[in-house]
């Protein structure tokens, strides 16, 4: 068996973490999005296709050829045309995966779509179908069709965009037609594969409801609960280099080579720091933090529920609250910031010149790549700053 990743997209509700990586190779506690699915499947394909094209050196760069050796061929999408059009110069005649991107799932749920016979679709029972693509099934859970958020009710199953198909799927997608919005979509070659009838009289797909958790990444500020989700999978810490004297650990953390916890520090709930991490006396640190390689957080520096990316200076007295800072980042001394409302209603955050409702009590900021924060800058919440930001002293960010 054969699996095929469609990873070919941008994500544009990512920006601006996606301006410079593409969504699957952002990184949810320790890997990639992609690598999950990856960890999921390698041991049971032969071969991982990986659909690419935007940033797709990213993905070469870092996984090379292979996943544990299992073999990795990248295959170039070379104009958008959507999902079908993904597929279509593929060939080969084994039965295969198909899997998005855009989520990550239990390994269960895979092992379960991958061990039964047959061909399947993994679906999620949802209340508010007119929100999603909808399989419509007979009562021995085969599909009838697929329809995009259906205005009267058909059914209540969600197309969570994780198939196993044989080798007829890569013909059907060369016999569909563009569709009103331009694009060869995937669901109109799945209609086709459904209206095959198998000897049996039945459609040849059947329909798996998901038994386990997935987490959708669809906006920034989602890297942070995804990040809680597998911090607390953490039973046990992991300390792989220094830790002084009278600091004070709850619960568990990861420690790479060469970062240093200093004294005083006190670290509550888990937590993972990269490599070469500096942590100086004084600091607390808590509730599902993750700090990247070469970071460096300095004296009495509270952080709480935070990504902290490679390269990033939080200087002393400050507070990084519920943020997500990327890349080559410096907070001066005495930085600032709100993370709540003061009308204690729902954070909202500018994306593409849209507010959109976070659904969150508390945000604080989105931080771009070689952004400055200056000394005792004070800032307003759920604020998404560019690259290469930067304020001035005693600045109010409004």
């Amino acid at each position: 068996m054969k699996a095929i990743i469609l990873a070919a997209w941008r994500g544009t509700r990512l920006k601006p973490l996606t301006d410079t990586i593409p969504k699957p190779m952002i990184c949810i506690a320790w890997k990639p999005i992609i690598e999950y699915t990856l960890e999921n499947i390698y041991s049971q394909v032969d071969e991982i296709i990986i659909v690419v094209k935007y940033l797709s050196q990213k993905f070469i760069d870092y996984f090379w050829d292979n996943y544990k050796n299992t073999k990795i061929t990248y295959f170039e999408q070379w104009e958008d045309k959507w999902t079908g059009w993904a597929i279509r110069w593929i060939k080969f005649e084994d039965d295969f995966l198909l899997i998005n991107w855009d989520s990550i799932f239990e390994k269960k749920d895979i092992d379960n779509l991958i061990n039964l016979e047959n061909y399947w679709a993994l679906v999620l029972k949802t209340e508010t179908p007119e929100k999603y693509w909808i399989f419509e099934q007979n009562s021995d859970n085969f599909a009838i069709k697929i329809v995009e958020k259906p205005t009267e009710f058909i059914w209540n199953l969600a197309n969570l965009g994780v198939y196993k198909f044989s080798s007829e799927m890569l013909k059907l997608v060369n016999e569909i037609e563009l569709s009103s919005r331009w694009e060869y979509e995937i669901t109109d070659a799945i209609n086709l594969f459904i209206k095959q009838i198998s000897t049996e009289g039945f459609s040849p797909l059947q329909l798996l409801k998901l038994e386990w958790k997935f987490i959708d990444i669809w906006y920034p500020w989602d890297i942070l609960s995804a990040n809680k989700y597998f911090l607390e999978k953490i039973k046990k810490s992991e300390l792989n280099w220094e830790v002084e004297n009278w600091v004070n650990i709850k619960w568990n953390i990861i420690l790479w080579k060469w970062s240093i916890l200093k004294s005083g520090t006190y670290i509550e709930w888990n937590v993972i720091f990269g490599e070469n991490c500096i942590i100086w006396p004084n600091c607390y640190i808590r509730w599902n933090s993750v700090f990247w390689n070469n970071s460096k957080v300095w004296n009495a520096v509270e952080i709480k529920n935070s990504s902290i990316w490679n390269n990033t200076n939080i200087w002393h007295l400050s507070y990084v609250w519920d943020s997500i800072i990327w890349n080559n980042c410096n907070f001066w001394a005495w930085f600032k910031v709100a993370n709540l409302r003061h009308d204690g209603k729902n954070m909202r955050a500018m994306l593409k010149w849209k507010l959109v409702e976070t659904w969150l009590k508390k945000l604080w900021i989105i931080l771009w790549n070689n952004s400055k924060l200056w000394i005792n800058t004070l800032c307003y919440p759920a604020r998404i700053f560019p690259e290469w930001f930067t304020s001035l002293p005693w600045e109010i960010i409004k």
